[in-house]
């Protein structure tokens, strides 16, 4: 799976949101600075070599649709961060996050409840 720059994230997670949707569909839903329509247009593209998205054509026009579940990225996008930013330890992941006050003691508790009903 390639990366994908920010913007390209942004408008998957649009994809994913409409599930199909033509160009003008997907512009309507960006919410900050909206590129020109060409420019969109050609990171759809994009992302279509990529592999993360395909296309019904009707005419000149192109409906487009996520080949790539949101669930399949984000367990890549994950694997990844943990594997590059927290060597590939959970451990060491999850006691970013509770040094950063990002997670609660109840959180991790809830955390313990679930693998512990996994057992």
């Amino acid at each position: 799976m390639q990366k994908l720059t920010n913007k390209e994230e942004e408008i998957m997670h649009i994809l994913w949101k409409l599930k199909k949707a033509f160009v003008k569909e997907v512009m309507a839903e960006i919410t900050d600075e909206q590129p020109h329509y060409n420019t969109l247009s050609t990171i759809i593209r994009n992302l279509e070599d990529k592999g993360y998205v395909s296309h019904n054509a009707y005419g000149n026009t192109h409906q487009y649709f996520p080949i790539i579940a949101l669930e399949d990225y984000r367990k890549e996008f994950m694997n990844t961060a943990i594997e590059n930013y927290f060597n590939n330890s959970y451990k060491n992941m999850v006691s970013f996050f509770a040094e950063e006050e990002k997670i609660s003691a109840d959180e991790l508790r809830e955390i313990l409840e679930i693998i512990e009903k996994r057992k």
